[in-house]
């Protein structure tokens, strides 16, 4: 057994074709990219990328198979150099029963399953090239769909004002959309952290997975998981994610949540932070557009006190093209040096930073990965600011 660092929602730019998959996606990212990048520069085993339903997409991973670049695993998934790809998709819900719209992630084994998946959506949505597109049937009907397949069921960055399970404030309860039986874990979002959500006691049955919802090659493992695997593959990650066999989560690491740009509620016409509770209109210009932020909406679902269930320690840590004064050229003189942004986040020690870097600069990356440096709020759509040291 041994531990493995995981980012399970990652999008696809472009196809090599230069086809839009993920419309506001960066158009430098390519499945060709996005392996290159997880596997030499970041360091991640597992990566997730969440748009395999499209058809162009699937074509390539089955070229890299046929060129002998990747291999399809026997228990799951294709192996590029030294990462594992999981095959995925993001998908919108959006029915009478839901009040959507809702983003839900769907991970499967083989490219067969995959393509067996895709073919059965194109018959429910209208563009099955695109990512995170609206299906045309509600929650139950895609489970059943997914687990039929051998796949695994994830909503979304759950708590997000837009798109996702409870953020919206219409759902009380995931039962009033899925089947509490067929999810396999909850992606929690960059808005929120274990902590926050340890009072919500209907999520206490499932494992928190943090990701990265990456638009952009430098924005990979922004979030990510550290799993205990017996090996890298989609058997192991379903093992993981129900906590069998000795897998499951080691700890998760994200940026601290008040960096996240829902985090507080926030006048949409104005942008000021609105922090009296039970404000309809706005009291800085009267508008009655607030976006709730998740902080409060995460307080209305809260229902406990006791928490019955043990999570891994969750980890604030900021990655390294988000520290103020750490350009490329800095990452890339470290990258030569330790190989990987994982080794450097954890394990290389300051002393051995500062043979590399100004010692300063050394220094604040250690405070960085440990979630010790100074931060300013974010909400209504705009990232909270890291201060500079």
């Amino acid at each position: 057994m041994q531990s493995y660092f995981s980012d399970l929602h990652i999008h696809i730019g472009r196809t090599q074709s230069g086809r839009a998959v993920k419309i506001t996606g960066s158009k430098n990212l390519t499945l060709q990219n996005i392996l290159d990048v997880a596997s030499s520069k970041k360091g991640l085993d597992l990566i997730g990328i969440i748009d395999c339903h499209s058809p162009e997409v699937i074509g390539e991973i089955e070229q890299l198979i046929m060129e002998e670049k990747a291999q399809e695993l026997p228990l799951g998934g294709v192996r590029y150099e030294g990462t594992t790809l999981i095959l995925g998709s993001e998908i919108e819900i959006y029915d009478e029963h839901c009040h959507g719209p809702i983003h839900v992630l769907a991970f499967f084994p083989t490219i067969e399953i995959m393509k067996e998946f895709s073919k059965w959506m194109s018959h429910h949505l209208k563009n099955i090239h695109l990512s995170s597109q609206r299906i045309y049937c509600d929650g139950l009907t895609l489970q059943n769909k997914v687990r039929e397949l051998g796949g695994l069921f994830i909503p979304a960055h759950v708590f997000t004002p837009f798109k996702s399970l409870y953020g919206k404030g219409v759902v009380k309860s995931l039962k009033e959309v899925f089947d509490p039986q067929l999810i396999d874990g909850i992606e929690l979002g960059l808005s929120s952290d274990t902590y926050m959500v340890k009072d919500i006691s209907e999520l206490n049955p499932y494992t928190f997975v943090t990701n990265s919802d990456a638009h952009s090659l430098g924005k990979l493992a922004r979030e990510y998981q550290k799993l205990q695997l017996g090996d890298v593959n989609f058997q192991e990650l379903k093992l993981a994610l129900h906590e069998q066999e000795g897998r499951g989560v080691l700890s998760n690491y994200g940026l601290n949540p008040l960096l996240g740009k829902y985090h507080e509620t926030v006048c949409a016409n104005c942008g000021e932070s609105v922090e009296e509770e039970g404000l309809i209109h706005c009291p800085y210009c009267g508008q009655s557009q607030l976006i709730k932020g998740v902080s409060k909406r995460i307080k209305e679902l809260s229902d406990t006190e006791y928490h019955t269930r043990q999570r891994p320690p969750y980890i604030h840590q900021i990655p390294l093209d988000f520290i103020p004064g750490i350009g490329p050229k800095t990452i890339e003189k470290l990258l030569n040096v330790f190989g990987t942004e994982m080794n450097i986040l954890h394990h290389v020690s300051v002393e051995e930073l500062a043979q590399v870097i100004p010692l300063k600069i050394a220094t604040t990356i250690d405070l960085a990965r440990n979630g010790k440096l100074g931060i300013t709020v974010g909400g209504g759509g705009v990232y909270g600011k890291i201060e500079k040291q």
